[in-house]
């Protein structure tokens, strides 16, 4: 499915809460954070021209998060980030001064966050970001995880020392169950999505999502004109687009949104014009994206910058898995998890389909930027899926700068 974003407050102006927590000021905060992480790195951005010749597109680059701060996810990024903030800011106001982050390992500090804990619901990335940063900073941590989660991405969760809690249901319900609980006991929520009354600390996660997008820029010779960047509940889809958007203005790239079909949260919103809860159905196998309401702040910003909005079915999600892993000659293999490749399953399908390449003005100068969100997160379900270990496709690279 495919729908041209024709709202009213398409291409409107970003409200003024939006500007300060996704632009560039901001940004320079998150930088700075990240330079007191111990395995902070610049993650790749990956060209692939022989796939942009094979596409008809001038160029195609992918930024891989599949290797950020050794959680490999974009999800890295902004659960941690939000955790240090909120520690450091809560210490601020117990000590009564402002808290800098080359501080959060004194004594002082020390004592007011040990008796914190930082509550999520995830479907696995936000919840190991969120676990690790609680582990940093010296606080507790309970993740909350639905029946859909798999074993080995509640273990990935485990070891960073957090509490795990399983709640029967979808995701939308482990998120109620985890707001619930969290203010019973006086916890701290940090959640990825957003509701009334409930927007500041998705906001911070969202911030944390801006170092990939300023990496990027940083590194590509001339800004995209097409972007496409999958959706769960919007989260990293308005984080990216807003940052274009601020950074380029008039210019922005073209920017569609990409859903699973199977929990089109986002793309449902947009064709009812307002924030939906879509109905749960069968799962997906793109496990990161089942979500099945939008985030009131991501669709804030999404109903503004996003142009389009499209869904993908299970076996794009899965071939797009096996292109990465096998790519045309001349390109690197990328390891992408069942969510990570989703933007590229978008553009296939678009630039396959002649009224959609042409109602996104795709031509052979389009310059494509995308995301892979994830990489081998439940490393048996990659395997099984693609038909090689994390390490087999990752290898590939090596032997083809040794050849």
């Amino acid at each position: 499915m495919f729908l041209l974003n024709t709202l009213p407050s398409h291409n409107g102006p970003l409200t003024s809460v939006d500007v300060e927590t996704l632009g560039e000021r901001t940004a320079d905060t998150v930088e700075r954070f990240l330079a007191h992480r111990a395995n902070h790195a610049e993650t790749p951005l990956h060209a692939l021209p022989a796939l942009a010749t094979e596409l008809g597109v001038g160029a195609i680059h992918i930024k891989d998060e599949g290797h950020r701060l050794g959680l490999g996810s974009f999800k890295a990024l902004g659960g941690a980030y939000a955790v240090i903030r909120l520690a450091l800011e809560e210490a601020g106001k117990e000590l009564g001064r402002p808290v800098d982050v080359s501080e959060l390992q004194s004594p002082d500090i020390q004592a007011v966050v040990r008796t914190m804990t930082f509550a999520c619901a995830t479907d696995g990335n936000h919840g190991r970001s969120v676990a690790q940063g609680a582990q940093l900073v010296g606080a507790r941590a309970a993740i909350f995880v639905h029946s859909g989660v798999s074993d080995e991405r509640v273990a990935a969760i485990a070891r960073f020392g957090a509490e795990m809690i399983r709640v029967d249901g979808t995701y939308d319900e482990s998120v109620r169950e985890a707001a619930r609980i969290a203010e019973a006991n006086g916890w701290t929520i940090v959640s990825d999505t957003s509701w009334p009354g409930y927007e500041r600390i998705p906001g911070l996660v969202m911030q944390g999502y801006t170092a990939l997008v300023r990496e990027a820029l940083k590194k590509l010779q001339k800004p995209p004109t097409h972007v496409f960047i999958q959706s769960g509940v919007g989260g990293i889809a308005a984080t990216v687009a807003a940052h274009l958007a601020i950074v380029l203005g008039d210019k922005r790239p073209v920017f569609t949104v990409v859903d699973p079909a199977r929990a089109a949260c986002i793309f449902e919103t947009a064709r009812a014009g307002h924030p939906v809860t879509i109905a749960h159905g069968e799962p997906t196998v793109m496990a990161m994206l089942e979500c099945y309401e939008p985030s009131l702040v991501a669709w804030r910003v999404l109903s503004r910058v996003a142009d389009a909005f499209m869904t993908v079915d299970e076996e794009d999600a899965i071939s797009v898995m096996k292109q990465l892993a096998n790519p045309v000659a001349g390109d690197p293999a990328i390891v992408a998890g069942e969510s990570g490749g989703v933007g590229l399953a978008g553009l296939i399908k678009a630039v396959s389909d002649p009224a959609i390449r042409a109602a996104l003005r795709i031509d052979e100068h389009a310059r494509i930027f995308l995301v892979n969100t994830e990489g081998a997160t439940d490393p048996a379900k990659f395997e099984e899926i693609v038909g090689l270990t994390p390490a087999a496709v990752a290898a590939k690279n090596r032997m083809g700068a040794e050849g």
